[in-house]
């Protein structure tokens, strides 16, 4: 268990510090300034909470933030959204060094490991959860075993978001791949890449598309991870909390082969940013997309569009699905009795409107909500779901987790590939090269 005193290096201050002073607020739900970083005086029962969810998340979190208002008085939250991913994470890391954290914050759980080994989370105990009625068998099983470090709860999930698989109703029936609505199931590698071809003599283009330029990392990341996972024989990308390199090199070499492979045979773009890539399912371009469960909002939003969602088919050995949690998390400050059970009635207030968040597209990991008939009456939603029972996550390294160096590192070589501007092999060896200073860096934390 780390150090519970709060600790940063006079380097790691400053670069936290340095990184705060250049992100901007976005948005403060019920005041312009946040408490705890900028100073603010707030009345003793208003509680603290920061997030990073904007878009169709951040509508849904104000829905769910109204509901706790109704029930504990206008005063009684300020809440906060700030920009997504090390911004956030930095200001996170200041105000808990500097002693001023909010009372409750959002993480992705990729995220809470390096936070709760720089000793700026404070442990969730089974007293904690039984004072608002919670257990850990009323979370599902992955993301509740993935929190848990050096023997200790160190956030409560919320939810799982995996990579899944988009497809357009009516590119796929002309594919013969459509029956009742419903996509076929495209297991095995040659199931798959025949449906592949198929779609791509209906479109005459791209039979699926994954987003790869224009910035766009995290897509490569999380398509490669998934499609990595799936061997038998796949290893930690990283271990040691980022001080080795242990991907398997065999495994990575094979997985950018075949993208390049369908870059190749037309069946898989190029190079398409993020907005154009989804666009070209939407607008019977393409038959199929990868991405996070997240963009169901743009999806339903498109008028005239049919379209579905299931798990990435399982090409190789085994199931897997590249995923994150959103968490709830206590940084680390010193709370009374009375704090702790405010903060942690809070949460309970999030878990029980599990299901307005669900309509955003992330898989409840909160059971009653998951295991409810509502939720399984809720499609696409409950069509992707299983996705969630293989996540898997990132591996714990204080550069990585969702948003991340890391994950920028990898996902921009990747990207390379797919644009057939590498090969696999100089992709591999870049990694190497640019992953060497963060490998025999200590954490700053």
């Amino acid at each position: 268990m780390p150090d519970t005193s709060l600790r940063l290096t006079r380097r790691g201050f400053l670069a936290a510090a340095l990184g705060a002073a250049t992100v901007p607020l976005l948005a403060g739900c019920s005041s312009p300034v946040s408490a705890g970083l900028f100073g603010s005086s707030l009345k003793p029962e208003t509680l603290v909470f920061w997030n990073l969810f904007g878009g169709g998340d951040g509508v849904r979190l104000q829905e769910m933030l109204d509901v706790y208002r109704t029930q504990n008085g206008p005063d009684s939250l300020q809440a906060t959204t700030f920009a997504w991913g090390n911004p956030y994470y930095t200001k996170v890391t200041l105000a808990t060094v500097g002693n001023k954290p909010p009372d409750v914050a959002v993480s992705h759980l990729t995220r809470a490991k390096p936070l709760w080994q720089g000793g700026l989370i404070d442990p969730i105990t089974e007293e904690d959860l039984a004072g608002v009625g919670l257990s850990f068998s009323d979370f599902s099983e992955r993301p509740w075993n993935a929190q848990i470090t050096d023997g200790q709860n160190i956030a409560i999930p919320i939810d799982t978001h995996p990579l899944v698989m988009f497809f357009n109703q009516t590119v796929c029936e002309k594919a013969g791949l459509v029956s009742g609505g419903k996509l076929q199931k495209l297991d095995g590698i040659d199931t798959f890449e025949q449906a592949l071809a198929a779609i791509h003599d209906v479109t005459g283009g791209e039979a699926i598309t994954i987003a790869n330029v224009g910035g766009e990392t995290a897509t490569p990341w999380r398509v490669f991870w998934t499609l990595y996972n799936q061997h038998e024989g796949a290893t930690p990308f990283l271990s040691d909390n980022g001080a080795k390199l242990t991907v398997n090199e065999d495994i990575f070499l094979s997985v950018m082969d075949r993208i390049q492979t369908w870059v190749k045979n037309g069946w898989t773009n190029k190079g398409l940013d993020y907005a154009t890539a989804q666009s070209y399912m939407f607008t019977e371009k393409a038959g199929l997309y990868l991405q996070g469960e997240w963009e169901i909002s743009t999806a339903q939003s498109v008028k005239g569009l049919k379209f579905g969602m299931v798990p990435v088919p399982t090409l190789f050995d085994k199931a897997a699905s590249q995923a994150d949690s959103h968490t709830l998390i206590l940084p680390r400050k010193n709370r009374t009795p009375e704090q702790r059970q405010q903060a942690m009635l809070f949460i309970k207030s999030m878990l029980d409107q599990s299901m307005t968040w669900a309509q955003g597209g992330h898989v409840p990991a909160y059971l009653p909500t998951a295991n409810s008939t509502e939720f399984a009456n809720l499609v696409p939603q409950s069509d992707y779901a299983s996705a969630a029972d293989s996540a898997v996550y990132d591996d714990p390294a204080w550069y990585g987790g969702s948003g991340s160096t890391f994950e920028g590192i990898v996902g921009a070589q990747l990207g390379l590939v797919q644009q057939l501007s590498i090969s696999p092999k100089e992709a591999l060896s870049a990694i190497k090269d640019q992953l060497a200073v963060y490998l025999n860096t200590p954490s700053p934390l």
